[in-house]
């Protein structure tokens, strides 16, 4: 196993993944990744590039030439965003976060290529340093080894209330019945999707958020971690 500590979380779209991750991280000192911004990031590259989600040979192009960088908000970048983006030298943190490109994420997901340069990339990360990543096959996929393992979920209805209200606080003009469909869209896609689908693994830890709080959630998990490395160390 890796010397460093990995925490691997998966769960489907609004479940509280990125905030949850990213409090966790904090409180531990953690890196955090955000895995799914990967798969925005190329579904952004494609669509202003004007090519097919489809088009596997040009997605591989644009991102083996494209350069994607990862970190946690500095100062001036604490404008509500989980994970600062880069891409290209060009901070693309919210213009990855359409529903469009969300949409568009999970159809270039599918896609095998795609897929494997981009968890090589997330487990290049991960050898150097203690992680909280998040996404959707982190769990059997990426840190299929991770000391933690986690499946963040909720009701459909409470996700999609979630998603509705965040996206309204960035003056986001959307209503909720156009959410609910795309979220119950998006976990048809992720779920029943061939390549690394969407799924809970034996050994997962499975928290439903529904009617939990943030705070309780990161509590949680972040006690779970603290006893696991205790014993680490005794050991």
């Amino acid at each position: 196993m890796n010397s460093h500590f990995h925490i691997a979380i998966d769960g489907p779209v609004a479940a509280g993944k990125g905030t949850i991750s990213r409090i966790i991280s904090e409180r531990l000192n953690f890196l955090y990744i955000d895995t799914g911004a990967m798969y925005r990031v190329a579904a952004w590259l494609a669509m202003e590039n004007n090519t097919e989600f489809s088009d596997e040979d040009a997605l591989v192009a644009l991102l083996e030439k494209s350069e994607i960088r990862m970190h946690n908000p500095v100062e001036l970048e604490r404008d509500g965003r989980l994970t600062s983006v880069i891409v290209n030298d060009q901070d693309v943190s919210w213009m990855i976060r359409t529903e469009e490109v969300g949409i568009g994420a999970s159809i270039v997901g599918q896609i095998a290529a795609v897929r494997k340069i981009l968890v090589k990339k997330q487990q290049e990360i991960a050898q150097t340093q203690n992680v909280v990543m998040e996404g959707r096959d982190i769990t059997y996929k990426v840190l299929p080894d991770a000391n933690l393992k986690i499946f963040l979920t909720g009701k459909d209805f409470v996700r999609a209330n979630r998603r509705h209200l965040q996206l309204q606080s960035r003056g986001v003009d959307v209503t909720f019945n156009q959410v609910y469909v795309d979220l119950v869209t998006r976990d048809k896609i992720d779920m029943e999707r061939t390549t690394d689908p969407l799924k809970i693994v034996d050994e997962a830890w499975v928290i439903d958020t529904s009617d939990l709080s943030i705070e309780q959630v990161v509590n949680l998990v972040v006690f779970k971690v603290n006893i696991m490395r205790e014993t680490l160390q005794t050991n």
